[in-house]
């Protein structure tokens, strides 16, 4: 992580993230303190009419009528001015805006694909989700509508002093002895420790609850069919609880503070009226006493406004200081370094002294793990569940990098080998199958490209899918997803096969996908896993131990150290782990529903 880029938050970072659009941020900050400054001319006008009137009063027939014109048109200016100022921030801010959020989310989008891909399991697509919709869009929002009136909100009270002060200093102290009391009001709620705490576990418990509710819904069909309807939603439901709690905890942590704020700000004149009635008494002018009396009288209501969006523009920076500090969470996840020094040459895989850990603190998922996986042969990995066997998997893709030893394809480092290099040369076929909602021979076509209609049937062919595709309703167009098309988890994985035979990669890593399948998907995926996996170096994880008899080795994992290898027979012979395990096997399928084996 760069801990430089980590310490700019909120405005600091909003301001760095639209960096490229300098000249239009810093327009728009020019004409909204236009904006602000033309608001209070209206004011300054009419402060003039009132003394022209006094002037002359009560004979108003000898009244200025010239300078009250010139006024009055003083004021209309004021009013088209701040107007059209404000109206040009807006469109500079939201020209940055827009332009600073189409980069940031390709470039968020980019950085995900960057990670290294094994964060993707633990972040969840819930809190993602919730990131790239909300807290991105926030910044935005904060670009196209927040920084322009933060603008105003100090230019703002920077002229109203400097008008307060000027037309009468003792009602200037006066209105400025309630501004502060407002302003102590407000910072006792936003300015706490506590408040900002507060605010980080709010977006905590939202992410939480999003996961939670994603969760929830694709998992539907199991709860449903299981019947578990109150029990699987108890997570969410203690999700959605503490996200309550928070909002609560948040929003009562305003009740004394807020109703104070609004209450001042609302009610300065309170504190003018005694100072007037002290200085009326000893006015040795009344007409100029009555001048400033009735200005002020007029001019203090539109403090309160002024103060309003002040506080409006704390919130809103409490809300980006949060909303930033969750995407630069993920933003600050070092990308894999993406090296292109080698090129493999062979397609064996070679784990030499492999250990590694998911997190610094965590144990070890795998201890000192040596092996080969010789091209043209089938490896497969067995144990008990957490023993290591899908980061084996994982590793050989580059999911994450290694804590010590070395994983070489060919002669070549993984971490030497361009990320799409690797990416080439090995594929993937997993049990949970992920289809696009698109056509089916573009589905297949993932694989490569620039392929061929006659190379993506082939490859459906050979995957043992063609068939059934041809007897859907648009046959290779029929697309994924849509109403009244349904396939079965067996047809889908033959699809994800079929991808892969048309990606023809050297390497290829299959969890085991025939587990749950019926008997006849299951002949049919295993007859594809031949054309699939000829020629190739095949590594399988595998659950049901008769899918690896015929393996050319068997790799057995405990506890994340390679505990035994060898063929079947040969395990077998050697009365251990696997030899244990293939028993528990064999036992198993004699079991029967209702009697004893």
């Amino acid at each position: 992580m760069n801990d430089n880029k980590k310490a700019k938050t909120g405005l600091a970072r909003c301001m760095e993230l639209a960096a490229k659009r300098k000249p239009l941020v810093i327009l728009s900050a020019f004409l909204s303190s236009a904006a602000a400054i033309c608001s209070f001319v209206p004011y300054l006008a009419i402060y003039g009419v009132i003394k022209e009137i006094l002037q002359v009063y009560p004979d108003l027939a000898s009244l200025n009528t010239k300078m009250v014109s010139i006024y009055s048109f003083a004021a209309i200016l004021g009013i088209l001015g701040n107007l059209l100022s404000y109206f040009l921030a807006i469109l500079c801010s939201h020209l940055a805006a827009f332009g600073t959020i189409y980069d940031l989310k390709i470039g968020f989008a980019d950085h995900l694909a960057k990670i290294p891909l094994g964060f993707h399991l633990n972040i969840g697509s819930g809190k993602l989700r919730k990131i790239m919709e909300e807290n991105i869009d926030s910044i935005e929002g904060f670009l196209a509508h927040q920084f322009p009136d933060f603008v105003a909100s100090v230019t703002s009270p920077i002229v109203m002093v400097i008008i307060l002060i000027s037309v009468d200093w003792r009602f200037g102290l006066a209105c400025l002895a309630g501004i502060v009391l407002a302003f102590v009001a407000e910072f006792i709620g936003y300015g706490s420790g506590e408040m900002k705490e507060t605010m980080q576990h709010y977006q905590e418990a939202l992410e939480d609850m999003n996961n939670a509710s994603v969760e929830f819904v694709r998992g539907m069909p199991v709860i449903k069919i299981f019947g578990k309807e109150e029990s699987s939603f108890a997570r969410l439901k203690e999700a959605i609880g503490k996200y309550t709690d928070w909002v609560l905890k948040f929003s009562l942590e305003w009740q004394n503070c807020m109703p104070a704020f609004t209450t001042i700000v609302n009610n300065i004149y309170l504190f003018m009226i005694p100072v007037g009635i002290l200085i009326g008494k000893n006015a040795k002018d009344p007409k100029a006493f009555a001048l400033n009396f009735i200005f002020y009288l007029l001019f203090v209501p539109s403090i309160a406004g002024i103060l309003n969006k002040i506080m409006y523009v704390s919130e809103s920076f409490m809300e980006i200081n949060s909303n930033v500090a969750r995407m630069d969470e993920i933003l600050y996840i070092d990308e894999l370094p993406d090296n292109s020094k080698a090129e493999p040459a062979g397609c064996d895989v070679f784990f030499e002294n492999v250990s590694f850990s998911y997190d610094e603190r965590a144990e070890l998922a795998l201890k000192n793990v040596s092996f080969t996986a010789k091209e043209g042969q089938l490896t497969a990995v067995v144990g008990a569940s957490g023993s290591g066997k899908s980061t084996i998997a994982n590793l050989i893709s580059r999911f994450w990098d290694i804590d010590q030893g070395s994983i070489r394809i060919g002669n070549a480092e993984i971490k030497d080998i361009s990320q799409k290099k690797l990416m080439d040369t090995v594929s993937f076929v997993y049990q949970d199958t992920f289809l696009f909602k698109m056509s089916i021979s573009e589905n297949i076509r993932l694989g490569r490209k620039d392929a061929s209609d006659d190379d993506v049937i082939n490859a459906a062919k050979l995957a043992q899918c063609h068939d059934f595709i041809m007897n859907l309703p648009d046959g290779y167009d029929t697309v994924v997803g849509t109403s009244g098309i349904h396939l079965s988890g067996g047809e889908r994985q033959r699809i994800a096969i079929a991808r892969a035979i048309l990606k023809d990669s050297p390497v290829i890593i299959l969890d085991e996908a025939t587990a749950f399948s019926d008997p006849e998907n299951e002949y049919l995926i295993k007859k594809s896993f031949e054309n699939l996996t000829k020629n190739k170096t095949v590594v399988m994880i595998a659950h049901r131990l008769s899918t690896v008899r015929d393996a050319d080795q068997i790799l057995v994992m405990h506890n994340g150290e390679l505990a035994e290898y060898g063929t079947h027979d040969e395990l077998l012979n050697m009365n251990g782990r696997y030899s244990r395990l293939w028993e528990s096997y064999v036992k198993t399928l004699d079991w029967k529903v209702g009697e004893t084996a």
